[in-house]
């Protein structure tokens, strides 16, 4: 593992609260979808949610026993776990109904075992990769000028021109050119420093370049934008069905 995710482990181990609200904020929601979707409605809203904090706790406890060779990505490891955990609910239940106990496999025996080959959709990625860069706009929002990240909200989030943000704000053209691009170079070094710290694979490290973000400036604020918003909506979508 890099540098920046052993030290989010560490934080994690060292039960820092500040890393497991960003654990979950940034990737609840995403396992939270795909937990609802495994269960075909046989768990509730609430055991989803309780599954979703066991799967982020017990990613702290077996990261150590990822094999970065195996190709792996970040949430394909995360949904490993979460399936591990569905699986012995759904044991657990159907034993609960039979009247006998039963003995769940253990997590490495299920992320082994061919029925536990996980395939997951391109759908499930982006909406990984959009939690990391929304993740990297709120820890930007933290780190800079409350104006300067206004400006840039409203221009690259907000798809504002230049000349109304001037009037809207009273400043001039170029000083919002500059509180942008200031803010742009700034989000380009979190974006980075986010998915390396949630990235086990080369394929992962090189999402934000093949998203469109390696480009020029107009190109990454368009590229931004659209993750972001693409996130956003499914974050409402998935609000509003819980």
């Amino acid at each position: 593992m890099n540098a920046l995710t052993t030290t989010f482990v560490r934080r994690l181990r060292d039960r820092d609260e500040s890393a497991w609200f960003e654990l979950w904020q940034d990737f609840g929601p995403a396992i939270r979808f795909q937990l609802q979707k495994w269960g075909r409605g046989r768990v509730g809203f609430e055991t989803v949610q309780d599954l979703t904090q066991d799967t982020l706790a017990e990613l702290s406890k077996c990261i150590d026993r990822y094999d970065p060779n195996r190709g792996a990505r970040f949430s394909t490891w995360l949904l490993s776990i979460a399936k591990h955990l569905l699986g012995d609910e759904m044991d657990r239940r159907n034993a609960k109904k039979r009247g006998s106990g039963v003995k769940p496999l253990s997590l490495d025996e299920r992320m082994d075992s061919k029925s536990a080959v996980l395939q997951v959709d391109e759908i499930f990625e982006q909406r990984i990769f959009g939690a990391k860069i929304c993740a990297a706009i709120r820890r930007t929002e933290t780190e800079v000028d409350f104006l300067h990240f206004q400006v840039w909200r409203m221009r690259v989030l907000d798809n504002k021109v230049g000349k109304e943000i001037s009037i809207q704000l009273g400043i001039s053209e170029p000083t919002v050119s500059r509180h942008v691009a200031k803010i742009r170079g700034h989000l380009r070094d979190t974006i980075m420093q986010v998915v390396m710290q949630y990235s086990f694979t080369p394929e992962e490290e090189g999402e934000p370049s093949s998203a469109g973000m390696g480009g020029n400036d107009s190109e990454f604020d368009a590229a931004v934008s659209e993750a972001y918003h693409h996130h956003q909506l499914f974050l409402e979508k998935e609000s509003a069905r819980n």
